[in-house]
């Protein structure tokens, strides 16, 4: 096989890291379910000692993360939430983080709850403008974490921009991928330190296994988080590897459906008389617009829109009507879901807080999936028109 670094992305997701299994020939890595290996001699072994350390099957897993973000080296976890939890580890009681203010509840609750008490201290500010990042730095200042675009508001945050602010602070710089995912944006390239992934997401895309994903350029930094990973034991099992890996070999082409269709659907309720507002990159009306269209190959498939009135009977009402669109946490997925932030995936965030980024009660969002548009379009119409 070619060099990795010269192929294109489409290549890389079905080739990079990978190689057929040497002893058989298979063309997919074999799901190795084994938690030991046997060695020939004390220490002397095949690569492989335990699976908490190593596995062949999340290896290649870890491998292609690597390749497909333009990365060095690939961990796998058992959730995003984990591969998050070990990325802060890197940090001491004093240091200082500076967060997007309208990122996914969890992230939120592992900052305030979990990491906060051990004296870490974050700031959440709005990072759109990255003047105010800029006013918050300082010489605590670690790690600054970037999710892009924002879930659910949908905000894109300028990675170049916020990349030259953390390496002129000596800053780590962070970026969520999530919602883009490599297809739509490399954030290694863009001068990120880690990109990050929840997995279970749309590099799964079948809504079937929960797992996390780094990607980094540094070995020194790559060999702290392995042993964080290794020591913290977060990792994935090995048929949770194999399923992502079949998911993000066909994540080019389902992504440029999920783009077509999330398109579609925008425009559909921008015109739509019961819809208030509706947050999609893709619009050149949205605030960040220009920064999407440098950084991202396309706008994606996740939107948020406000029922026209603003009361949550009303928006439970449309919510509960759809029919197509199921009523669901998580995103990605090939189906088409959607969800009510303030009462689902962001209802750790306190009320007030959630509020002044605009995850207000009325807030719908929506995960568009890769079935007929128009099937979509009229599921939405039918569930609104209940209003």
């Amino acid at each position: 096989m070619s060099d990795s670094k010269e192929l294109k992305f489409n290549t890389l997701t079905i080739h990079g890291g990978q190689n057929p299994d040497p002893s058989t020939g298979a063309i997919m890595p074999p799901i190795y379910q084994t938690s030991t290996y046997v060695q020939s001699a004390p220490g002397v072994h095949q690569g492989y000692e335990y699976s908490r350390s190593q596995n062949p099957t999340r290896e290649a897993l870890e491998k292609n993360i690597a390749s497909i973000e333009r990365g060095n080296y690939g961990l796998a976890f058992g959730s995003g939430l984990a591969a998050i939890d070990a990325i802060i580890k890197i940090l001491k009681p004093g240091d200082e983080v500076i967060s997007t203010n309208d990122l996914y509840g969890g992230t939120y609750r592992l900052f305030r709850t979990i990491f906060e008490p051990f004296g870490i201290k974050f700031h959440f500010t709005a990072m759109s403008e990255t003047s105010r990042i800029s006013e918050l730095v300082n010489d605590r200042t670690r790690l600054i974490w970037v999710e892009t675009p924002t879930n659910p508001m949908m905000n894109v945050i300028d990675i170049e921009a916020v990349s030259k602010i953390a390496k002129a602070h000596n800053s780590l710089l962070v970026v969520d991928n999530t919602f883009a995912t490599p297809y739509l944006q490399q954030p290694l390239l863009l001068g990120a330190d880690i990109v990050m992934h929840s997995a279970t997401k749309y590099l799964g895309g079948h809504s079937d296994v929960v797992l996390g994903l780094v990607a980094l350029k540094d070995k020194e930094l790559a060999d702290k988080l392995y042993y964080i990973q290794n020591s913290s034991g977060a990792i994935c099992g090995p048929m949770d590897s194999f399923l992502i890996l079949r998911g993000i070999k066909t994540l080019h082409v389902r992504m440029q459906r999920h783009c077509e269709n999330g398109r579609l659907i925008a425009h559909f309720l921008k015109g739509h008389p019961k819809v208030d507002k509706v947050y999609w990159p893709g619009f050149e009306d949205h605030p960040d617009h220009s920064v999407a269209r440098k950084q991202m190959k396309d706008f994606g498939g996740m939107i948020s829109f406000t029922v026209k009135g603003g009361s949550y009977e009303d928006t439970a009402k449309v919510i509960s009507s759809l029919n197509i669109f199921s009523l669901a946490e998580s995103l990605g997925g090939v189906e088409s879901l959607a969800g009510h932030p303030a009462s689902m995936t962001h209802a750790s965030i306190p009320k007030a807080e959630r509020e002044k980024t605009g995850v207000v009660d009325s807030l719908i969002r929506l995960s568009v999936g890769i079935e007929d548009a128009e099937d979509l379009q009229n599921d939405l119409d039918q569930a609104l028109q209940q209003i």
